[in-house]
């Protein structure tokens, strides 16, 4: 289990190394400096909030308008992390902001497209959801270091890959093929989750004893 563990985390940020790279020849010498990384950030957490606005308080399903409106969000998560890691503008609020700035764009197209058909999908996700938010405010609470979590970021391009397609059919239910790849993403949510408990036991941050005792036996790659 390890093994595979340590192959998928590898194989996972090779990708998002490749991700960067690609991305840093438009980056570094064309990107404008005025825009910063937080500020694409922000734009995700506007986005987000006007979809919930509009679909929940406005009634409004207009599906272009929808899907236009969550691929811009989208896009935004491609971009910030790049932009910040190619310009060297990584900032501590950034890196708490941004995956909030994921669940407040991801929530409410997942409450929309899911509900109705998908109830045990859709309070499976909202559960880890909040566990994964409870979590990771606590870590950050006790270091201010906290790296972003490649598993984390894994889901939330399964995420984003899958609701425009559920967009793009809506009404009609999606093939069975893209639930279950919000189930199988939900697996990467809890190794993210997971990996965050790991590294804080290791720091000291857990304090009971029997849960420590627990813990330390378990390893899921070397550099946790």
């Amino acid at each position: 289990m390890k093994t595979f563990l340590d192959d998928l985390k590898f194989f996972l940020e090779k990708l998002d190394h490749y991700r960067d790279e690609f991305l840093f020849l438009f980056i570094k010498p064309h990107w404008p400096r005025k825009i910063s990384p937080n500020h694409i950030t922000y734009l995700r957490v506007l986005v987000g909030a006007i979809l919930f606005v509009i679909l929940f308080f406005f009634g409004i399903v207009d599906k272009p308008l929808i899907i236009a409106l969550f691929c811009l969000g989208a896009l935004t998560d491609l971009f910030d992390g790049s932009v910040a890691r190619g310009l060297n503008k990584v900032t501590e609020f950034g890196t708490m902001l941004d995956p909030v700035a994921d669940r407040i764009l991801i929530l409410p197209i997942a409450v929309y497209s899911l509900y109705g058909s998908q109830k045990w999908l859709l309070l499976a996700l909202l559960l880890i959801e909040i566990i994964g938010a409870i979590v990771s405010l606590y870590h950050k609470s006790k270091d201010a270091t906290v790296k972003p979590n490649i598993f984390g970021k894994t889901k939330m391009v399964l995420f984003s890959v899958v609701f425009v397609v559920i967009l793009i059919v809506w009404p009609d239910s999606p093939p069975l093929f893209f639930i279950d790849i919000l189930w199988f993403s939900l697996f990467f949510s809890f190794l993210s989750i997971f990996t965050r408990i790991l590294e804080m036991n290791k720091k000291g941050y857990i304090k009971n004893k029997a849960v420590n005792k627990q813990l330390d036996k378990i390893k899921i790659y070397e550099d946790i």
